[in-house]
């Protein structure tokens, strides 16, 4: 592995998509702590911070095989970062004690560049349509689970369904909308990164 720390991140990850470990053990050492203390100061606990790193290069692993499409394998872990430390803050508010408390940090969180911010726009342009595209009562099942975080009780009872209608159909959505976002993302290799850790 020795020979390994010397090599740039951009030798680093053309080794990675050939199932080379000693490439990867050395990303994970030369990330690790700049990852967890980034996404620390965003989710201020030192468990969820670790998780968020380990499933991070995780699933860096699992899709190796992607590794030659990312250009600039600092940027990429920095916004997958920001994705999964912001993800978790949108988990965490539908909580209504931390509501506020998180919507406040993401909103002056302040660490977004201009590449952030085309992303997000271009995220949320294509969830948008993935989420358009549904049928009329699957897409306000959907957008009340989760949108407003309401229970899969609380739906059923609002629209008087059975819980298992409601559960089943966000389980439709949801891959409706998956598979959806594949055929939309294809040719933009970053954007198909960035959603697949998003999700």
């Amino acid at each position: 592995m020795n020979d390994y720390v010397v090599l740039s991140d951009e030798q680093l990850f053309s080794l990675l998509k050939d199932n080379n470990e000693a490439a990867f053990n050395v990303l994970f050492k030369r990330y690790r702590n700049k990852l967890y203390y980034y996404i620390l100061r965003h989710t201020k606990s030192a468990e969820i911070a670790e998780e968020i790193v380990l499933d991070i290069f995780m699933k860096l692993w699992k899709g190796r095989e992607l590794a030659d499409e990312i250009q600039v394998p600092a940027a990429f872990f920095h916004k997958v970062a920001y994705y999964k430390a912001m993800d978790f803050l949108r988990t965490a508010a539908r909580h209504s004690q931390l509501q506020k408390l998180y919507i406040d940090r993401i909103e002056h969180a302040g660490e977004k560049t201009p590449d952030d911010q085309l992303i997000d726009a271009e995220i949320k342009n294509i969830f948008l349509k993935a989420i358009n595209q549904l049928p009329p009562q699957r897409k306000l099942i959907y957008q009340l689970s989760r949108d407003e975080g309401l229970s899969h009780e609380k739906i059923a009872e609002m629209l008087n369904l059975s819980r298992s209608t409601v559960n089943n159909t966000i389980v439709s959505a949801t891959n409706s909308i998956t598979e959806y976002l594949k055929k939309r993302v294809s040719g933009k290799p970053a954007l198909t990164i960035f959603l697949f850790y998003f999700l």
